[in-house]
């Protein structure tokens, strides 16, 4: 080879790697572009101050998802505009639910080689006032209406509801006197009006009516029971079978729940219902989507639950009575919790 060829090799040879490093960097330029359209197309979050205290309008917190610095803080918009602005506390919280000035914060600790769990109760400016740990990844968290009581559920081993290799721990605290019943499963049991024992048994998903009575699920043989708990006598009294993650409504005389429905896929086997808990007759709500959440009760007619989202989750709402039809509520949020 001549010295012009090599001269002219080399030279194309340059030429062609510019062109690919060019090419790269216009590529990752329109990438970047396009994230940032997408969250400049997203809701607006900024930091500020949330608090728990009463004050003018009502307000709907979140564990805020949408993309960006603030992403799994605890946010909070007024209820009435849940779609507008943000407000994140700089508090992040894998599960949340608040009331009358309690919070609960299911959060990750993050160490060395792996990450552990604690259940973190919140005052109303949002600082930790306890805490204790948790024996698994976090899956569900409730408070009472009088903030006085908290309860959370973990996966203890798996990390789903729909098939039946999962263990649950659930735990109940008096933030009055800092007393925990941390496994709920050692609360004596009444399966159709007879005393139950079995090695199966799994609890999950807490709603309270007040301070001592509260309802969830029991799972034991294969099935799953509608349970109603008196936290002072320890006890767990099933009422209706096929009801999962219930929630009682504002005005205490109906539960939201997600149900298995027949014919339904194993991976996607939920469909939203409402048990009216005087006559036990079931409503299929309008959102026929398959449903792995707590709903919550925005008001005595109207529910709020989680559906996957681009970012991770949106909130859908439904009427409670089975009319309507089911809308997007707020993109890129979860574990919503009413203020006021």
């Amino acid at each position: 080879m001549t010295r012009t060829a090599r001269l002219t090799f080399l030279l194309v040879a340059v030429l062609l790697l510019g062109a690919v490093g060019t090419g790269a960097v216009l590529h990752a330029a329109h990438r970047s572009d396009l994230r940032d359209q997408q969250q400049a197309n997203g809701p607006t979050v900024r930091a500020g101050t949330v608090s728990l205290r009463p004050s003018t309008g009502r307000r709907l917190l979140v564990r805020n998802l949408a993309w960006g610095p603030h992403r799994d803080e605890i946010a909070s918009v007024p209820a009435d505009d849940p779609r507008g602005p943000r407000t994140a506390s700089g508090v992040k919280c894998l599960r949340f639910h608040a009331a009358a000035g309690t919070a609960v914060c299911l959060r990750a600790v993050h160490g060395a080689l792996s990450d552990s769990y604690r259940a973190v109760v919140l005052d109303s400016h949002l600082h930790e006032v306890h805490h204790f740990p948790a024996a698994g990844i976090p899956t569900r968290a409730r408070v009472s209406p009088s903030g006085h009581m908290v309860a959370w559920t973990v996966f203890v081993s798996g990390d789903s509801y729909a098939g039946t290799d999962f263990s649950t721990r659930t735990a109940i605290v008096d933030t009055r006197t800092w007393a925990i019943d941390d496994n709920l499963e050692t609360f004596h049991i009444t399966k159709d009006g007879r005393p139950y024992h079995a090695a199966d048994t799994n609890v999950w998903g807490v709603t309270f009516a007040d301070d001592n009575s509260f309802y969830a699920t029991l799972a034991t043989g294969g099935k799953t029971y509608l349970v109603r708990g008196d936290v002072a006598a320890r006890t767990l009294t099933t009422l209706h079978r096929n009801v999962e993650c219930p929630s009682l409504s504002p005005d205490g005389t109906r539960l939201a729940y997600k149900k298995r429905v027949h014919g339904a896929s194993p991976d996607a086997p939920w469909r939203l219902y409402v048990l009216d808990l005087h006559t036990m007759k079931e409503t299929a709500t309008a959102e026929q989507r398959n449903i792995d959440d707590q709903a919550l009760w925005s008001d005595d007619s109207t529910l709020v639950y989680a559906l996957p989202g681009d970012y991770g989750s949106d909130l859908w709402t439904v009427p409670a009575d089975g009319t309507g039809t089911a809308r997007r509520l707020m993109p890129s949020a979860v574990a919503p919790a009413y203020l006021g």
